[in-house]
């Protein structure tokens, strides 16, 4: 039977941390939770073996808050106050399991401002660690006096999220280590494994075919100029930076990469998704459609999606719906218009949205899947025809010295 690593809070608020044997960690917390305990974080584990929680890193600040601090803050925020823990007995919980200095002083800063008459939503708007979303999910928690629910969604929220973005990252990790690999074959035969020919061809000059010309200057080129390339590549990226801090750059580019094949159509599921999820969540915690719009706008990378987002809330504030006002532009799909039509004639607009978020959530998997298909074997043959190109070109040219010899 496997054995799974816990921690877990007593109705007083002590923190307990031990290890059970249990077929599945929902056994794991139904136990916990019949003996009296909040359960706060479960994961496999050895027997007698408990790994340092706080690893050290040789690279990056350790003190750093991320995506993965805030998530485990508010699940753990959301399973005390849930289990009814009083908020000011949970932020001191927090401060003492907190995993770094900077998680520990954040904590303790949202706790003291509390402490001092501010709410929770001002609290965590004031520590410049949280989105208008999340503090607005918040805030709506509180007025309608379910901040354990509020931060129970935000917690389903942040991991769905997460979950997405891990997926697509994953699925990229083969292709880019691919394309690093044949870039970095193609420097070394041009910087290092071309050039040891030239002596052999010195004598030949302009009688050199073609092809072994372009590659033996393409080698000394790369050999005497290569910090002439890193800096026209930064240059690039600076360039490329820029114009997307750019309003009016930006909306071109934008709408320009919307047209691609495949990946237009993944970035037109991700945004959707991340749409409909988040003004599904808004809604279902209480804050009002207009309030949602502008917080979502906020969220959405894509410079097009984003105004029409925003163009939408200004219909809405005339009278118009949501789905006359996203369906002005043809970047979201049509079922998720379909699908959100349906909502608001019925009444279910929150159900609705969730529904579209699952929905394209499974989509931009399976197109990432259908890239990545066709991506990675036009990897390998595109290294393959330049590799062949670099070395057939030299055989050529020695084929060539040894006509010229007999």
């Amino acid at each position: 039977m496997p054995t799974f690593r816990y921690r877990a809070v007593t109705a007083q608020g002590e923190v307990q941390q031990g290890e059970l044997s249990a077929d599945s960690e929902s056994d794991v917390a139904e136990r916990l939770s019949s003996s009296g305990l909040i359960p706060l974080d479960i994961e496999p584990g050895r027997s007698g073996v408990r790994p340092a929680r706080a690893p050290v890193r040789l690279f990056g600040r350790r003190d750093r808050i991320g995506r993965k601090e805030i998530a485990a803050f508010t699940q753990e925020l959301a399973a005390m106050l849930q289990a009814g823990l009083p908020l000011d007995r949970s932020l001191d919980v927090l401060a003492e399991i907190a995993e770094t200095p900077a998680l520990q002083e954040l904590v303790g800063n949202i706790h003291q401002g509390i402490r001092g008459g501010a709410s929770l939503a001002d609290a965590l708007e004031e520590s410049g660690h949280f989105s208008s979303f999340y503090v607005n999910m918040i805030r709506a928690g509180e007025a309608g006096g379910s901040i354990g629910s509020a931060m129970s969604r935000l917690s389903t929220h942040l991991e769905q999220a997460d979950a997405l973005r891990q997926s697509v990252v994953s699925a990229l990790v083969y292709p880019a280590i691919l394309l690093g690999v044949a870039v970095l074959s193609i420097v070394i035969l041009l910087a290092y494994v071309v050039p040891q020919f030239e002596q052999l061809f010195a004598d030949m000059g302009r009688a050199l075919p073609w092809p072994t010309q372009i590659v033996m200057a393409t080698g000394d080129f790369f050999r005497s100029y290569w910090w002439l390339v890193i800096v026209l590549i930064a240059l690039l990226v600076w360039a490329i930076a820029g114009a997307l801090k750019n309003p009016r750059y930006r909306q071109s580019i934008d709408a320009r990469v919307l047209r691609w094949p495949l990946v237009g159509e993944l970035i037109a599921k991700m945004e959707t998704a991340r749409f409909a999820r988040t003004l599904g969540t808004l809604l279902e915690n209480g804050v009002p459609m207009l309030t949602g719009l502008g917080i979502v706008t906020g969220t959405l990378s894509n410079y097009v999606l984003a105004q029409t987002v925003s163009d939408a809330a200004d219909g809405l504030r005339r009278g118009g719906s949501l789905t006359d006002g996203i369906g002005q532009s043809e970047a979201f799909p049509r079922l998720a218009l379909h699908m959100i039509k349906v909502g608001e004639e019925t009444g279910q607009i929150e159900d609705m949205l969730m529904r579209v978020g699952d929905i394209y959530d499974q989509e931009v998997q399976a197109t990432v899947k259908r890239m990545l298909s066709l991506l990675e074997p036009v990897l390998i043959l595109g290294m393959g025809v330049l590799i062949a190109g670099i070395i057939m070109s030299i055989l050529v040219a020695i084929l060539s010295v040894n006509q010229l010899a007999v």
